[in-house]
């Protein structure tokens, strides 16, 4: 069973940045495709950013373009977050999702077949 753990959440004023990372377990992280979503309280999960095992052409939600960066180091099984520029508004829970098949990435969450359990972002004004 794979395992997916979030971490890097925290509180911070408008501007600020923050790296989130994803360590994931098992020896075929290199093989997966990557996808980070957020939940903001009373509102549904949404995609945020993702990437294919390639590593190449990421896919953003227009919201956080310019100011989110997807990257993976495959040699940690990890996965990164890099948020610059914070609002109010990107105040959610972070949920990192892994898809088995790596060619393509989504905003589906039916194409996840991992989840971890999230790592809470608060964003003051």
């Amino acid at each position: 069973q794979v395992q997916v753990e979030e971490s890097g959440g925290g509180l911070l004023q408008t501007g600020g940045s923050l790296r989130l990372s994803c360590l994931v377990s098992g020896p075929s992280f290199g093989d997966y495709a990557m996808g980070w979503f957020r939940q903001a309280p009373g509102k549904e999960r949404e995609g945020v950013i993702c990437l294919t095992r390639s590593g190449l052409n990421p896919y953003y939600a227009n919201s956080v373009k310019g100011r989110f960066t997807i990257s993976r180091d495959n040699a940690k099984n990890t996965l990164y977050l890099q948020m610059d520029s914070l609002k109010p508004e990107d105040t959610a829970m972070y949920y990192c999702a892994v898809a088995r098949q790596g060619d393509f990435c989504t905003f589906r969450e039916r194409d996840y077949d991992y989840w971890g359990q999230g790592t809470q972002v608060t964003v003051s004004s």
